[in-house]
């Protein structure tokens, strides 16, 4: 048996976190330098990495763990609150980028067999999701968190996620079937959202019943059970109806997000995902990028693609706010905020590489644009957010009071922990001290 795994876990690890420190420093996500790190370390750059069976069913598992954390995250009482104008503009948000990257891919790609008309497909989806956590930053440093642009940022890209993966949905079932199975490919899906929607409420139920009969008791029972069941459901979700596993995870989350224990599931959940799945998951992207197979043609496909990317979200997401009452400044906030690409992009692209529905060229092109939009938008949010007053216009907003009550929360718990720390650490020197004390009065008798 070879050992060669434990190094290459050990030096993913330790460059992603070098990198990953190194791109919060100059403000851009962590994400962006994790994926440089398995770029530079893999076979696109030195050669000193390579992707591995065992490596890849790691990144499985880290998409898997991504994607029930994000069910978690997600409140469906926060999605019934985006209320109309969040739909309209995720919905136009969606729909543009989708249109956008099936062009792309037909220029690109070509139309002349089933398999390309799928690989158009899947590009477009992995044009459609949106990562707000860059934009969320960048907003707050501006001062421009709270506003109405703000908010309808905020709502729609919690709506977008949700939109984005039911059309990875309806993409994967389809490029699994011919076109005579449509009608069957259908109603799987619609039998899995059924069968999801009774499981739900059932797991969310015993949860809430089994929390409320333990009273606080073995906590520690919640995390195993959760994660039992984003495994099962992720493997029904592939193995029984033909549906991407990520689905099965998030769908998983969601059913347990309402529950009174989902904080404290997700705070087991975290440090699995932070220090092994989520590293060796996004430098496997990295990993899989191969920039020497990338000729003058593709450059110019990799280009057009970064375009696409902002100037889909910018129309889409700024013709949906106006449709909402934005005026034409606001819509173009709206959508620059909206353009960043970040994971859900890259699961996508992941799960379709893995599913031989992606060209690798064009995944090495997708990493390029999630890396180039996640610098790109805090530029530009600066740009058109000039001219404006800071801490201007702000107004009430449930999903951005959540956001800062969950921060807040972070920090709180790490400050007790701290001091709870501080505190033992104090009583045991004084202890030590007593005990020297006492020996010292012993002797001296």
């Amino acid at each position: 048996m070879s050992y060669g795994f434990l190094l290459d876990i050990g030096l993913i690890l330790l460059t992603t976190k070098v990198f990953s420190i190194f791109a919060k420093r100059i403000r851009m996500p962590q994400v962006v330098g994790a994926i440089v790190a398995g770029v530079l370390f893999g076979p696109a750059a030195l050669g000193i990495l390579h992707s591995t069976d065992f490596l890849s069913q790691l990144a499985e598992l880290g998409v898997i763990v991504l994607m029930f954390n994000a069910g978690l995250e997600t409140d469906l009482v926060e999605l019934k609150h985006a209320g109309k104008s969040g739909f309209i503009v995720a919905m136009a948000g969606v729909l543009v980028p989708l249109a956008f990257g099936f062009i792309f891919g037909m220029v690109f790609n070509g139309t002349g067999t089933k398999q390309q008309l799928i690989e158009n497909i899947f590009i477009g989806v992995v044009l459609t999701a949106t990562s707000v956590s860059i934009t969320v930053e960048t907003l707050k440093e501006l001062g421009r968190l709270g506003t109405k642009t703000g908010n309808t940022i905020l709502a729609a890209a919690l709506i977008d996620d949700v939109l984005g993966l039911i059309l990875l949905t309806l993409a994967d079932s389809l490029a699994k079937g011919s076109a005579a199975d449509i009608l069957i490919v259908i109603l799987k899906i619609l039998a899995f959202l059924v069968i999801c929607l009774v499981l739900g409420i059932i797991i969310h139920k015993l949860f809430i019943w089994y929390s409320a009969r333990r009273d606080g008791a073995n906590l520690r029972r919640f995390p195993v059970m959760a994660f039992v069941v984003c495994l099962l459901m992720s493997f029904m979700a592939e193995q029984i109806f033909g549906i991407a596993a990520i689905i099965g995870a998030f769908v998983a989350g969601i059913s347990m997000s309402g529950t009174n224990q989902a904080s404290f599931i997700q705070s087991r959940f975290d440090p699995l995902s932070y220090l092994l799945l989520t590293p060796i998951f996004f430098a496997s992207i990295g990993l899989d990028v191969d920039l020497g197979a990338m000729d003058g043609r593709m450059v110019i496909a990799t280009v057009v693609l970064i375009i696409i990317a902002v100037a889909s979200k910018v129309l889409g997401c700024g013709a949906g706010s106006l449709m909402t009452g934005l005026n034409k400044r606001e819509a173009l906030q709206v959508g620059v905020g909206m353009s960043a690409r970040g994971e859900v992009s890259l699961i996508v692209a992941s799960s379709a590489l893995a599913m031989g529905v992606l060209p690798s060229i064009f995944f090495s092109s997708i990493v390029i644009m999630v890396v180039f939009t996640s610098i790109l938008t805090p530029i530009l949010l600066k740009v058109v957010y000039r001219s404006d007053h800071k801490y201007a216009n702000l107004e009430e907003s449930r999903i951005a009071s959540r956001r800062d009550i969950l921060e807040q929360a972070e920090t709180i718990s790490h400050q007790l922990m701290q001091h709870e720390h501080d505190r033992m650490i104090s009583e045991r020197d004084e202890l030590i001290k007593e005990k020297k004390n006492s020996k010292t009065k012993d002797s001296d008798k």
